[in-house]
């Protein structure tokens, strides 16, 4: 007998980590379906029904939407009727979970896709945070930052914790076609121009590209034909960034808001940087893997899940926190040293090979929804 599973998940257009997830769960013995919460029109919810999930929507943007947004979600779960509810970002876990409880969902599950966030910019949203920790039975850490957070700054019990990292279908990185690559190429880089740095990062404080500009306006000095692309260019740092942007020539910088094909996006790039704030501004950084599986040479801060397997020198080069002069000179290094660069290329492949295959986080979730 399958076991049914749920899952709740807010504010979402296009991720892939939840079509691997609906991909790759065994279907014989998990019986899979969604509810999507402010996603009406996105990408996963036809993704979800063109591959014949059952998927249902739900609209909240307000908080005086929230009380009938629990009120229909514990409708459907009545209907679904799941042995287990998973539930992905803030508005789904406290929708989902508090209909899930109200509903008699025994096994309430939510992954903790932040981690200190709320401590450091938001600190009355540290209720809400500590209110879902205790309607779920069971939480899904994808780093030990995220496990260390929820329990040396919120108290919640170990055993309560499971720790399972993203898991990545790396194949797809290697895989893009020569024709989209170029396609992508005179889209965003027609006149050809190199090096190419590549960001693909939200426009927010702690995710630090206030760093990698300064870097940039330097290192135009030494090669005038490089190009920017900063791939995400959205978010609530954006005015701070454009100020920054408007002291590099126009014709050097590129800002993508949204690109689909992200594997053949990476190809683009001759080296990557990553340069969070801070060891525990990003709860996990799916970035740090894909660029690496990627096969670009890449320059990072050690935040999130980097703190757990990037090693300078070894598969990426590391630089201090807040420190444009090193991601300069780090640049500089990745063009100048070739054995450098190869280097950090095949290692860089062969460390997240070992560590976010996909068929891990399956089995792993697998494992979670049959305890």
């Amino acid at each position: 007998m399958s076991i049914r599973v749920t899952y709740i998940i807010s504010d979402i257009d296009k991720a892939l980590a939840f079509e691997w997830i609906a991909d790759f769960l065994n279907k014989e013995k998990i019986n899979l379906s969604f509810i999507l919460i402010n996603s009406e029109n996105s990408y996963l919810k036809k993704y979800l029904e063109n591959n014949n999930f059952s998927t249902f929507t739900i609209n909240c943007t307000t908080k005086m939407q929230m009380l009938l947004a629990v009120w229909k979600c514990f409708l459907l779960l009545k209907k679904i009727k799941p042995d287990v509810v998973h539930c992905h970002l803030i508005r789904a876990n406290l929708i989902g979970l508090t209909a899930a409880k109200l509903a008699g969902v025994k096994s309430r599950i939510y992954t903790r896709h932040h981690s200190n966030y709320h401590h450091i910019y938001f600190p009355k949203a540290v209720k809400i945070d500590k209110l879902i920790n205790l309607l779920s039975t069971e939480i899904v850490a994808i780093s030990r930052v995220v496990k260390d957070v929820l329990v040396d700054l919120e108290k919640v019990h170990e055993n309560k914790i499971h720790l399972i990292y993203h898991g990545f279908n790396l194949e797809d990185f290697n895989n893009s076609l020569i024709s989209s690559i170029d396609f992508l190429s005179q889209k965003y880089n027609p006149q050809k121009k190199s090096p190419v740095i590549g960001i693909i990062s939200r426009q927010t404080e702690w995710k630090g590209i206030q760093f990698i500009i300064p870097a940039f306006q330097v290192f135009l000095k030494k090669y005038p034909d490089a190009l920017l692309i900063l791939a995400n260019a959205a978010g609530d740092y954006k005015l701070e960034i454009n100020n920054l942007l408007d002291l590099l020539p126009k014709e050097n910088y590129i800002e993508v808001e949204f690109e689909n094909d992200i594997f053949s996006l990476y190809q683009l790039f001759d080296i990557y940087t990553h340069v969070p704030i801070s060891k525990s501004a990003e709860a996990f950084g799916q970035t740090y893997v894909e660029a690496l599986a990627s096969g670009t040479p890449s320059v990072f801060t050690l935040s999130g899940i980097a703190n757990e397997f990037i090693i300078d020198k070894q598969n990426a080069l590391v630089v201090p926190y807040k420190n444009s002069a090193a991601i300069y000179c780090s640049w500089n290094e990745l063009i100048d040293e070739k054995e450098i660069r190869d280097r950090l290329i095949i290692n860089g492949r062969n460390d997240v090979a070992q560590k976010f295959q996909l068929n891990q986080m399956i089995t792993k979730l697998e494992e979670l929804y049959n305890e």
